[in-house]
């Protein structure tokens, strides 16, 4: 058990459970920006940072390709994950240090920078759990990368409930939570994630119950979330229900152990691979080269339209909901929902993509087309009602499913071997739509409408405007990802008439 792929699977699965903590920004935003003498702008401009770091992970990536090609690491990829270690208790630490008086207030760009190497630490995490999950399954890499982006976008409701469970009001003290247990959790199991592909013949059931698991948590935070914003629970209550969640996150074990078991036993004859696997591709392009094609450039300007705007919305969440007269439990509820519905949207992206394309030889990049169609109802909902619950759904499911079927859009069209950096850099569409929909819409327009009222504002108009412009720059993302749809489909054809081949 200790040198297979299941083990690697759990392993990866649990840094992702705990390394999320960007979408947790929310939770401390209030406190840094009262306890630093921010403004609107000056906290979106530490928020972008945020974005930039756990996007852009070509360092990442590059660090990925220089340990796999290298025998001095034998298959480890430790050196990946303690390059991240460092950085998040870093990062987050500093932050900690500087709120609570510690240190003295630090320039803005210095706690930009701390905010981007707590931030930049996860791209260590996710490339290598990502790349080896899709070199382990490479005939479900869609399904594969949906678990691990999805175990993902739980983990910010995951850090969310140990923090009411222990630190329930104290926003400063969870930002030291932040520095140590993620930093614990990644040195723990680093040492287990390796590759080491096998027969996939039997996989598709086993990856199913990782799953299934991962929906039943998501299930049961939400109705935790849900009774927490009803009830008032007593101590005892969180501590039993973290505790819960935390024998949930420890199943996916089981799962391992049971496939390891029947890996010792001959294939079923029915379950044919249903895709043609990854060292069968002819395409095999690096950085430089995936750049000089359409095609990146088509998805990196999708990304760039409605990516930037969702961070935008989850980065302005508090201020968005104070001035719709939300209460900081609703806020804090909102955010943690967020995770979930990112979750959501990670694994049906995914799941439904592969599904799809396995049957019907449908491309990919129409999915990402259709929840970017989606994202603008949410919008819409947002700014003409100020239902933050209804639009945080939809805006959080569509952002999720595009950080599913990006990576995996990626690994098709421009091969495995530096499929870590070249999705890592489109990631960078990330931190660009932040920086332009928070800072210079957002921001700019929130300080402006509060300018007129004496400093803050209140109502509707605050951020009707923002939203009506992420409408319009939301359907020119539909545009590029649709275009991108047309072009590869004679691609994706291919890989349904293989499937049939194989069938038949």
């Amino acid at each position: 058990m200790a040198n297979n792929k299941w083990l690697a699977t759990v392993a990866s699965i649990w840094i992702e459970c705990s390394c999320g903590a960007s979408s947790t920004f929310g939770i401390y935003s209030a406190t840094l920006k009262s306890s630093q003498g921010y403004d609107q702008s000056t906290l979106d401009t530490v928020s972008v940072f945020k974005d930039i770091g756990s996007n852009i992970g070509v360092l990442s990536g590059l660090l990925y390709s220089a340990v796999t090609s290298s025998s001095r690491f034998g298959s480890g990829l430790w050196p990946v994950y303690l390059a991240g270690a460092v950085q998040f208790f870093t990062g987050y630490f500093f932050i900690w240090l500087s709120v609570t008086g510690v240190i003295d207030r630090p320039p803005v760009l210095l706690m930009c920078l701390f905010m981007f190497m707590a931030a930049h630490a996860q791209t260590f995490f996710s490339t290598p759990d990502i790349v080896v999950a899709v070199r382990n399954f490479p005939d479900y890499s869609g399904t594969s990368v949906g678990i691990m982006k999805g175990f993902f976008g739980l983990s910010g409701a995951i850090l969310i409930q140990i923090y009411y469970t222990l630190f329930d009001n104290k926003p400063t003290t969870y930002l030291l939570m932040l520095a140590v247990f993620p930093t614990l959790v990644s040195l723990a199991f680093m040492s287990l994630v390796h590759i080491n592909p096998s027969n996939t013949s039997n996989d598709k059931p086993h990856l199913n119950r990782f799953s299934l698991i991962a929906l039943i948590i998501a299930t049961y935070l939400m109705i935790i979330l849900v009774f927490q914003n009803i009830f008032t629970l007593p101590s005892w209550a969180h501590i039993l229900t973290t505790t819960i969640l935390l024998i949930m996150a420890l199943s996916p074990l089981q799962v391992a152990l049971t496939a390891q078991r029947s890996e010792q036993r001959p294939p079923s004859p029915v379950m044919a691979p249903l895709i043609t696997t990854i060292e069968d591709q002819e395409v095999e392009m690096n950085l430089l080269q995936a750049m000089g094609t359409i095609n990146y450039w088509l998805l990196f300007l999708a990304m760039v339209c409605t990516s930037g705007s969702a961070l935008a919305t989850i980065n302005n969440i508090t201020q968005i909901g104070e001035s719709l007269d939300y209460s900081t439990l609703e806020i804090n509820t909102i955010v943690s929902l967020w995770s979930i519905w990112n979750f959501l949207g990670r694994f049906v992206g995914g799941f439904v993509s592969d599904l799809f394309i396995h049957r019907y030889g449908v491309g990919r990049p129409l999915f990402f087309s259709l929840t970017q169609l989606t994202m603008v109802v949410g919008y819409l909902i947002i700014a003409l009602s100020g239902n933050l619950y209804i639009g945080s759904v939809i805006v959080g499911v569509c952002f999720g499913s595009q950080w599913s079927l990006m990576p995996t859009i990626t690994l098709e069209i421009f091969g495995v071997k530096h499929m870590g950096t070249i999705f890592n850099s489109i990631g960078a569409a990330n931190p660009i739509g932040s920086y332009i929909f928070s800072v210079q819409v957002i921001g700019k327009i929130y300080d402006k409408e509060a300018q007129a009222t004496g400093g803050l504002c209140h109502g509707l108009h605050c951020f009707m405007l923002s939203y009506f412009i992420f409408v319009g720059v939301s359907l020119f993302g539909v545009l590029f990802s649709f275009v991108l749809f047309l072009r590869t489909r004679g691609f994706y054809a291919s890989i349904l008439q293989k499937r049939l081949k194989q069938l038949y």
